[in-house]
């Protein structure tokens, strides 16, 4: 959990480029799209789009954008069709990845997917290869300085959190996919600043990864983060903070 954590800084940090070139907008859209294409565009009934909602207001995307991709979803407007898709595979170092990806095309995602793994040190799993070393979770971040730990740990749990664990200048929580919103709120309502609630693949143990096999791992993690049919990738590696920041 801890690499990947870093690994989401790095990410955050490339936002206002991928911003830019529109490749973050896009993901976010898609995901509102198919969110309410299972669930439907009730987001209070709808855990999936309120959560794509929120990431999306995160990032200030225009609230036009938000209510077409609803409506595409929804059918009210007409739109692509797309499916929601999880490669399982392995990365440099046998880091375990879950790749989520919604697309148009799966044939060419998979493809897609396929060759950045072929060029950047991985390979595709089979079914069920790497999804055993993970968990379905809901996560969110808040900021750690200022905060006291066993204040938010009595806060997070009050509202329904499994669990609260420092890492760097964060505290993630970590809940049941269920009550993701909830225990969101309820931090919300004590005056705590959340960020990055989102469903993800939590890995139940860690692969540490050093040298060049780290340096690897990065550029693997930035190719497949590149594709416009990616939404998430999940990782199972620890790697020291020095060392990816310089890789």
């Amino acid at each position: 959990m801890a690499g990947h954590s870093k690994w989401k800084n790095i990410r955050n940090a490339k936002a206002a480029t991928d911003k830019k070139r529109g490749v973050l907008f896009t993901r976010l859209v898609r995901e509102i799209t198919m969110a309410a294409k299972l669930g439907g565009g009730d987001p209070d009934g709808n855990p999936r789009l309120r959560t794509a909602i929120d990431n999306a207001k995160a990032v200030s995307l225009p609230k036009e954008n938000i209510e077409r991709g609803i409506k595409k979803g929804t059918g009210e407007l007409e739109g692509v069709d797309y499916v929601d898709v999880l490669y399982e595979a392995y990365g440099p170092g046998g880091v375990a990845l879950m790749i989520q990806a919604v697309s148009d095309n799966p044939t060419r995602t998979v493809a897609d997917v396929r060759l950045k793994l072929s060029r950047n040190g991985g390979n595709m799993g089979s079914s069920n290869s790497v999804a055993y070393m993970f968990d379905r979770k809901g996560t969110m971040s808040v900021t750690a300085a200022g905060v006291n730990e066993d204040t938010i740990m009595e806060a997070a749990l009050e509202a329904g959190a499994e669990d609260v664990v420092q890492e760097d200048d964060v505290f993630v929580i970590t809940t049941d996919p269920g009550s993701l919103h909830a225990v969101k709120e309820g931090l919300e309502a004590k005056k705590y600043k959340v960020s990055e609630a989102e469903l993800g693949w939590v890995a139940k143990s860690t692969v540490r990864v050093e040298g060049t096999a780290a340096e690897q791992l990065l550029k693997l993690l930035d190719a497949l983060e590149e594709l416009d049919d990616v939404q998430k990738v999940d990782a199972n590696f620890e790697m020291d903070a020095d060392a990816m920041a310089e890789a």
